[in-house]
């Protein structure tokens, strides 16, 4: 009955069956919690230990009952998924194999289904250490012809690499058991390329990760550096924010934006402290007093100390940046405007209405004509515009128009910032931009969308400092980031792809400890193919592991430098029951 409710839609709670067990059903495109040791990403059945019943046995408490949601049964909080006895996972491998056998006819079943693999959360209890038992069908058609069963062991975290399997005794082993003549072997191995960096001893909290996994056929050795011949992914996810990112002024830039939007849409407006003794309104005077001298328009290479002062003020970029993303020299008078009032912080809604009123009266006394870019969409440019003809409209600066005024101005400000990247530096598609800066679409959607350009911004500029990618490998990425973008929301623990040659990234990793290595072992073809895994990771390769050790690294320095690694060795082996 759950496998088709879930044909339907995948339900977001497990059900529960017979009070002590947990069903969840996971959807081919989840993430699965077996996907190191299976093929495929089709629909599976996950059993663990239902968390409401931790103290009593499930073997005594059995009752054959309907499932049932088990919802109202989850913690407020949940602790993680909680493994059974292996001994009652057993149980349920043999019930699952029994109503799926042809040849249990005594069942009286009246409709054999397929059912979808089902893998069971394992505590370890056992002599072997048993973390998953699994069971996948074999089918011919709609028919079911056996049954591939699975056990996955796990013991460590250990040091002691005389403890690790040797490679051709693993190979005889696998002949041995299924009575092989031949096996193919096929290697992988992650390195984690980008750390958390430590910073005063101390290890900054951050969800930013760079790693790479590379996939190679014939295997010589356990843990042999993959050769350069071999397939490589980069595995990208990064969170704005670091204040060590070269870009992080912009990011400051945004959070004043996104706290403008925010007023916008509650009324409510957070104002920061003002950083400097002179106000908004002192330095927009100023500004106003340079431009009454010169009527024929605000002229950037007229004053170089004026330029200078605004790039201060609004880049402040690290120097190794510079060239990669630089404060642009072409800031028109609306752009300065918002450099001055966000950098220097405009602290209060009244000196906000303050600082616009001193710029429309001298706007309608004709007293400037400033500079602005062609196809500014600001209400504040349109103004502008309008005064070189000797006449502008009037507006009102009460409610929320003096702030939907300044945030107009910002993101005009900041989407051009973002397209002198992409677009001048990064060489993409103009018409991939369109989405990104789109006007057509209203300010909350647009700041939105910033929010994504400024993402992919700090992918890319961690990418050039810390990988030293040139154009030829930025550009595939910044396409792959775009179309994610163009299609879903803002996710800043999304894991971007890239197909790379190991050599772009080898200094990286070829002196280092890989976070993950193992070697599959395999022979037959088809339904017919009988795989043996083994793996060395440096953290639990489950979640529902019960060491005290779970997530050690290494037993020295914060930085990840370490003379010795301490690492969870995982067996995963299979074996074929025919019904027919």
């Amino acid at each position: 009955r759950i496998y088709k409710e879930g044909r339907e839609s995948v339900p977001e709670h497990p059900y529960l069956f017979e009070t002590d067990v947990e069903i969840c059903l996971i959807g081919g495109s989840c993430k699965s919690p077996i996907e190191r040791f299976r093929n495929g990403n089709s629909m599976i059945y996950v059993l663990q230990k239902a968390r409401h019943n931790e103290g009593s046995d499930p073997m005594e408490e059995s009752k054959a009952d309907d499932a049932v949601y088990a919802s109202e049964l989850l913690p407020k909080e949940s602790s993680g998924p909680v493994a059974l006895s292996v001994r009652r996972a057993k149980q349920l491998i043999s019930l699952y194999t029994m109503v799926q056998n042809p040849n249990m006819t005594h069942l009286k079943i009246s409709e054999l289904v397929v059912l979808p693999p089902l893998w069971i959360r394992c505590d370890g209890s056992d002599p072997e250490h048993t973390c998953w038992l699994g069971a996948e069908p074999l089918k011919a058609g709609n028919k079911i012809t056996g049954i591939n069963f699975y056990m996955v062991t796990c013991d460590g975290p250990t040091a002691d690499k005389t403890c690790f399997s040797n490679l051709e005794e693993l190979k005889m082993a696998h002949k041995i058991k299924h009575r092989s003549s031949t096996v193919m072997t096929k290697g992988f191995a992650q390195y984690e390329l980008i750390r958390a960096a430590a910073i005063e001893d101390t290890l900054v909290e951050s969800e930013s990760n760079i790693y790479v996994d590379i996939t190679w056929n014939a295997v010589d050795k356990i843990l042999e550096t993959p050769p350069l011949i071999s397939a490589a992914t980069l595995n990208i996810t990064l969170e704005s924010g670091d204040p060590r990112s070269p870009v992080y002024q912009l990011y400051r830039e945004l959070q004043f934006l996104l706290a403008l939007a925010e007023g916008l849409k509650t009324g409510v407006t957070e104002w920061p402290e003002p950083l400097e003794s002179e106000s908004a309104v002192e330095l927009v005077q100023e500004l106003l007093a340079d431009l009454k001298k010169k009527l024929d328009g605000y002229c950037i290479s007229g004053n170089n100390n004026e330029t200078e002062k605004i790039q201060c003020d609004t880049a402040a970029v690290d120097s190794s940046i510079k060239s990669i993303f630089s404060e642009r020299g072409d800031l028109d008078f609306a752009e300065q405007l918002w450099c001055k009032m966000r950098s220097k912080c405009v602290s209060s809604y009244q000196e906000l209405i303050e600082c616009f009123t001193l710029i429309l009266k001298s706007l309608e006394r004709g007293e400037i004509q400033p500079w602005i870019h062609q196809g500014s969409s600001s209400l504040l440019s349109k103004l502008i515009q309008q005064s070189y003809h000797g006449k502008i409209e009037v507006v009102s600066l009460s409610g929320i128009a003096p702030i939907q005024m300044l945030l107009e101005i910002g993101l005009d400000k900041m989407k051009k910032d973002y397209v002198s990247f992409f677009i001048v530096k990064n060489g993409t598609c103009l018409l991939f931009q369109d989405y990104f800066i789109s006007t057509s679409v209203d300010l909350q959607e647009q700041v939105h969308r910033v929010q994504k350009l400024h993402h992919m911004l700090e992918i890319m500029v961690s990418c050039t400092v810390l990988l030293q990618f040139k154009h030829e490998n930025l550009f595939p990425l910044t396409q792959i980031c775009m179309k994610y973008y163009k299609e879903n929301p803002l996710n800043e623990k999304h894991v971007f792809q890239l197909p790379i040659r190991p050599a772009l990234v080898k200094k990286f990793y070829q002196n280092d400890h890989p976070e993950i290595w193992k070697v599959d072992i395999s022979s037959g073809h088809g339904q017919k193919e009988v795989k043996t895994t083994w793996q060395v990771s440096t953290n639990p390769p489950v979640e529902h592991t019960t060491s005290n050790n779970t997530g050690l690294l290494s037993d020295s320095t914060v930085n990840g430098s370490s003379e010795e690694r301490t690492y969870f060795i995982t067996m995963a082996k299979c074996s074929q029951v025919h019904f027919t």
